[in-house]
Formats: structure tokens, sequence, C-alpha cells
């Protein structure tokens, strides 16, 4: 029996886990790719709980930045960074369901270099922001285009070859009345960069309103915790996604499980809130569905409880709180 069998979407889910119909959303049939998280826009699809669709997914820049001669800053209109596919629109979801995401797979595509990380003035974790002003002298811009295979790696240079270990930077639900940049991540999910929602992955976002309207993109090839200069190894792909749907399982912010363990996601500034809120609801979600006293719990996590740093670049900081299902069992 596999994993996936015994998961939270397999056993709650409204198709059980079951594979449905397919979809293909190509750039094409695309067409316009959002850059804010919202239920303001028609859906580019809609499908029954169930349903694979595999989308054409664009890099971070759309694909602007194609030379390691390029400027950033020339070519890039910020805020438009993140392109969206979606949304989705999921017949069945009203406001306090919960999407389940299995995702199957993440494949490049696109001509080499298909791989782009760039040093952009005013942006990452260790230089001046917008947000932490100072009078300290931008970084010089630079711009790296990096060959990306599924089987060889990113080719770095010479000498170094990072393992291709892609996941899904940008993937949520529509908040109930904002329309929120793609670049922000919160309760309903979007811009967390945390490499664990990767291939073998379930991740259950919270449903705001009604049809849930999914979104997804920013896939990158590799990453390191925190997306240390703001720029991960962007590329172009394929994602292949199966959607579920459970019916009155009401999650304040992102969930996600895998073969291992059990993870809450939390999004917030300054780094210690996001922590906080991540471990806050993993504490809760072990009362409700594992059975555990509130107090133990705490205490329990505070033994072998594991964080995972998303990104420490974003308007928020997202984090993961996760607890090995070898110690807290099969949920409710």
């Amino acid at each position: 029996m596999s994993w996936l069998d015994e998961t939270i979407m397999a056993r709650k889910g409204v198709a059980r886990g079951k594979a449905g119909e397919t979809y293909s959303i190509t750039e094409e049939s695309q067409g316009k790719y959002h850059y804010v998280y919202g239920a303001f826009v028609d859906p580019v699809l809609t499908v029954d709980p169930g349903a694979v669709v595999s989308a054409e997914t664009h890099d971070a820049f759309e694909g602007a930045i194609k030379h390691e001669t390029d400027s950033p800053t020339k070519l890039l209109n910020f805020p438009y960074l993140n392109p969206q596919n979606g949304p989705i629109y999921v017949n069945g979801a009203e406001k306090g369901d919960c999407l389940a995401i299995y995702i199957k797979s993440i494949v490049p595509r696109g001509p080499q270099p298909r791989g782009t990380t760039v040093i952009m003035p005013e942006f990452g974790g260790l230089v001046p922001t917008a947000d932490t002003a100072l009078l300290t002298a931008p970084l010089p811009e630079r711009v790296r285009k990096l060959d990306v295979d599924a089987e060889t790696g990113v080719r770095w240079n010479d000498k170094i070859t990072l393992p291709y270990e892609p996941f899904i930077g940008t993937i949520g639900t529509a908040p109930e009345i904002e329309a929120i940049s793609s670049l922000v991540p919160d309760y309903y999910g979007g811009n967390m960069d945390l490499p664990d929602i990767c291939p073998e992955t379930v991740i259950y976002l919270p449903v705001n309103t009604k049809g849930a309207y999914l979104y997804l993109g920013d896939c990158h090839a590799a990453q390191g915790d925190g997306e240390l200069c703001g720029v991960a190894v962007e590329h172009p792909t394929v994602t292949t996604i199966q959607i579920d749907l459970i019916k009155n399982w009401t999650i304040k912010t992102p969930r996600l499980e895998n073969d291992r363990f059990y993870m809450t996601i939390g999004s917030s500034r300054p780094m210690e809130d996001a922590a906080r809120g991540a471990y806050r609801e993993l504490i809760r979600w072990m009362v409700s569905d594992f059975g555990f006293e509130e107090i133990d719990a705490y205490m329990l996590l505070t033994q072998c409880g594991r964080v995972r740093l998303g990104n420490m670049v974003d308007p928020k900081y997202t984090v993961g709180a996760s607890v090995l299902k070898s110690i807290v069992g099969v949920a409710n």
C-alpha cells in the first residue's frame, strides 16, 4: 500500500484521492498570466475533485531575462513578478472547505539555459531594501543563466552541479475579498518559497471563496533555505497536480504532508512570528486530529519539532513547522 492511500486527502477527500479527468493548461490556453491572487478574474479551467491538471508554468520573470548581459532593472516591471497559472475553479468548493493538492511531477521545459538567478538592487536577505532602509549602496546587478536538466541537475559551473530538486514556489487559493500580489505569502498560501512543496507531497489550502480559485507558478529547480539573495534557480516547467476537495475541514493556514511528516506553514514578519504561527497551528492540529492535550503537544514539539525556512526576503517570511508521522501517528 502506498503512503498516498493513508493521506488525509485519500481518507477525507471527495474523490478519495483518486485521479479523475485530465486537463492541460498550455501557454496558449492560459493566455494572460496573473500577478495577484483573487476571485475577480474568469477561471481558466473549471474542474471536479479528482482532476489532474498539467500546467506550463513560466519562470518568475515570465521569460524576460534571456542573457547574462540583460539588466533586470531595465527589463522587469516590479511588482509584475511570479506569473501564475489559473485560476482553477473547483466545483463544490465553498468557504470553510479545504483543497488537497497532490504534486505529481515538475518537469523542466524550454531551451537551455533554462534556469535563471539574479542579484537585483535592494532585494535580498543581506542587503538594504525598501523595508529595511539603509544608506548602504545597493549591490550591483548580476544575472546567471544555468542549464537545468531533470536527470543531470543544475550546472552551476565546471566544478559544481546542484541536484535538481524542484518545487512550487507560489501556490494558493483566492482570498475572500482581497486581491493580493503573487509576491506575498499569507493564510491562503501564495509566495511561500518552501522547498517541501515538491513532488510526492500533498499540500492543503484553505478555501476562502466559492470555487476556491487555485493559482500556481514560480517553480524552482534548486533553492537553499531562506532563498538568501531573493531569487532561486527559476525555470519554466510542466507541473502536474491532482486536485481534491475536503468538505468542512477548516484550516487557518496551509498544511502539508508527505510520507514522513506533517507540516503547518506560517507567513509573517518578523521571522519568529512566522515560526510561532506555524508551531501554534501544528499544536492545534495535534489536538484536533491526533488526540493530544495542548500542553502535552507543546512540550512534545519542544523535543522533536522541526522548522524549515522557506524565504527570508519576501514582504512576509515563511516557516514550516513539522513533526514525524512515526511520533504522532495517523490523523483522525
